[in-house]
């Protein structure tokens, strides 16, 4: 046994297995990598939309707080914090409001991380263009605090008024858009349809914004696959260029165009075969429980304080 067992260390490794690839090592690369069409870029955000969606709806299936209350609730309550936040004056107070639904986050089960990034990502592109004007003196007169240059003689820079207005937009911006997030991410989709419209809202608005929040992801999804089977069809290289791009943009709008319309065909007449009459039907049963009373009396109790403080900070 002795004489035909072969020790590991006397079998040579494969020279195939220790030799690198040129093209896997980072400092060995040669030439420039080829960068993505826009086509590509767009049709990847898309993606990413559609992922966020699908995130979106597993988190308001969690078993948090906010999950818990009814959708007719949270949409009244969360309107009245909303028009609360419109009266606020007071940074301080903003600040607090602010706090409070980072902490309804927390306990409805969110990340904390995902829900900080979904609203502060986008106040800086909205808020920006009307912020920093306002931040100037000649926007904004009162006391300079940062001088930037002089005009006939008078200093022009950065006021003190005008970067307390600056605070002021963005965290009002910042707490209304983090209430409007969390109603969204803690109500699933359907339900909260199905809560607007027990609370009398029109139901043709129901039924559009329904479809479309239904089908866009379909036509999205219609648009990536269009796109990859072009692709994968093409042989030799590929330019890469806005021309080229704006040719597969016109090519495909029209057979989009045509599966949209032939799409919305097909739906309309199978909801008119099932009986479909003008009014959007729900299977979820509304009930209000004790869960529902505590937040309502929280939020008022929290608008008192809230605009009780901010009376007594002053304007």
């Amino acid at each position: 046994m002795s004489d035909v067992t072969v020790r590991a260390e006397e079998v040579p490794t494969p020279q195939w297995l220790v030799t690198g690839e040129l093209a896997l090592c980072p400092c060995g690369c040669i030439g420039k990598r080829k960068k993505g069409s826009f086509v590509e870029k767009t049709l990847s955000g898309a993606v990413g939309v559609m992922r966020n969606a699908m995130f979106g709806e597993d988190v308001a299936q969690q078993h948090g707080f906010l999950q818990r209350v009814d959708p007719r609730v949270k949409i009244v309550a969360f309107l009245g914090l909303l028009i609360v936040t419109a009266f606020v004056r007071n940074i301080p107070t903003l600040v607090v409001l602010y706090a409070a639904t980072v902490v309804l986050a927390i306990v409805s089960a969110l990340p904390v991380g995902f829900f900080v990034k979904r609203v502060w990502l986008f106040i800086p592109i909205f808020t920006g263009i009307i912020v920093i004007p306002a931040m100037f003196s000649f926007i904004t007169p009162g006391t300079i605090v940062l001088p930037l240059w002089h005009w006939n003689g008078s200093p022009v820079g950065i006021t003190e008024q005008g970067l307390t207005s600056a605070g002021l937009l963005v965290m009002r911006v910042a707490t209304s858009v983090s209430l409007v997030v969390l109603l969204t991410l803690t109500t699933p989709w359907t339900k909260l349809l199905a809560g607007l419209r027990a609370l009398a809202v029109p139901r043709i608005f129901i039924l559009i914004i329904g479809m479309a929040y239904r089908y866009i992801f379909l036509l999205l999804n219609s648009v990536t696959d269009m796109y990859t089977s072009r692709k994968a069809r093409t042989v030799g290289n590929q330019r890469n260029d806005y021309k080229e791009g704006q040719r597969v943009v016109g090519a495909t709008a029209g057979a989009l165009f045509g599966k949209a319309h032939a799409l919305s065909e097909e739906v309309h007449m199978a909801m008119v075969s099932r009986g479909y009459a003008g009014d959007a039907k729900s299977y979820a049963a509304f009930t209000v429980g004790a869960i529902d009373v505590l937040f309502v009396v929280g939020c008022v109790v929290a608008a008192a304080l809230v605009l009780g403080g901010d009376r007594l900070l002053g304007v």
